[in-house]
């Protein structure tokens, strides 16, 4: 089978296309063929050299897919061959065919596209795991999204807005604003030099927002600090404006507010089997009927995954950047 590899970390330029054997399924294990897969920000640190790979886990760029079910692992039954899925993948997923957990499989929407399809996982399981799962987000309360044109912040939007919350995003220019507030927000400011602190507080009538998802950390967490309400709750998933930060603990403090972070690869298999049953049971029926969709930026051949990866280094993407097998 086709699957993309690289020997040194550095550029897009040293991903290439090599012939390797196809994978067989373990026990709780199912064999994907694949139709397309998502590209996603860890795959860019993972190929920089700035991501360790598990050890679990296949050195493999790519975490979600969406493709036919082509093997079962002896005694598992959850799933049948020929069946539709998007997956969840520990790795591996720039191939034509990948291994999964059975558990963190998921049907195709009806009706749905696979490089549709293939968008959902990471996204998804990323932004219900932290938003909902361990922030608590609950109707009528207030969140702020970082990076709201990326596909974490695409999918925390739809999340958030189809959960009854009131959404504001931040973008680093007017078009991806705009594109926020098309997407559902019904606030979004400029993140540069913490410009959205003012005009957050202004839009909250000086409360402030009850849960931040925060993909910057660096200098943005104190900023972070300052439009949270009383008892509001941070989130931290990425760390692209630097690992380190300077907090300000009195905030913390006086506004008793709760920090915490996670990454979604290192996770036990269980936990991801969980966030994929809740996903099941609470999103799926809303993309059953059309109410939730991924917005694709740009789809490219597998051959291309340097300029996929190129385009999304340059940022300059609105949603997904996907790859067609």
């Amino acid at each position: 089978m086709r699957q993309v590899a690289f020997d040194t970390p550095g550029e897009p330029s040293v991903l290439y296309v090599a012939d390797v054997p196809v994978p067989e399924p373990m026990t709780g294990q199912v064999l994907i063929k694949v139709v397309a897969a998502g590209v996603n920000g860890p795959d860019l640190f993972q190929r920089q050299g700035n991501y360790p790979t598990p050890p679990d886990a296949s050195p493999v760029l790519g975490l979600e897919v969406a493709g036919e079910i082509a093997a079962i692992a002896e005694g598992e039954t959850r799933w049948q061959v020929g069946d539709r899925v998007c997956a969840l993948v520990p790795g591996g997923g720039y191939s034509e065919y990948v291994l999964t957990w059975a558990g963190h499989c998921l049907p195709v929407p009806q009706g749905w596209s696979m490089t549709e399809a293939a968008a959902l996982p990471e996204t998804f399981f990323t932004v219900w795991g932290n938003l909902f799962m361990r922030g608590a987000l609950k109707r009528s309360e207030t969140v702020l999204l970082h990076g709201g044109s990326g596909g974490i912040g695409t999918a925390a939007i739809m999340l958030a807005k189809a959960s009854g919350c009131r959404v504001i995003a931040t973008s680093g220019t007017e078009e991806k604003r705009n594109y926020c507030l098309a997407m559902g927000a019904d606030a979004a400011f400029d993140y540069h030099d913490d410009a959205f602190v003012e005009p957050t507080l202004a839009f909250t009538e000086g409360r402030g927002v009850d849960v931040v998802l925060d993909i910057s950390a660096g200098k943005t967490i104190n900023a972070n600090l300052k439009v949270l309400a009383m008892d509001g709750r941070m989130l931290s998933i990425a760390t692209r404006s630097g690992r380190m930060a300077e907090v300000d603990v009195a905030l913390l403090m006086f506004k008793r507010i709760v920090w915490t972070g996670s990454a979604l690869r290192p996770q036990t298999v269980a936990a991801k089997a969980q966030i994929a049953a809740q996903l099941r049971h609470q999103v799926w029926p809303l993309l059953e009927r059309g109410m939730l969709k991924p917005t694709i930026h740009k789809v490219y051949p597998l051959e291309q995954v340097a300029e996929a990866h190129s385009l999304m280094e340059a940022g300059s993407h609105v949603g997904k950047v996907m790859l067609a097998l």
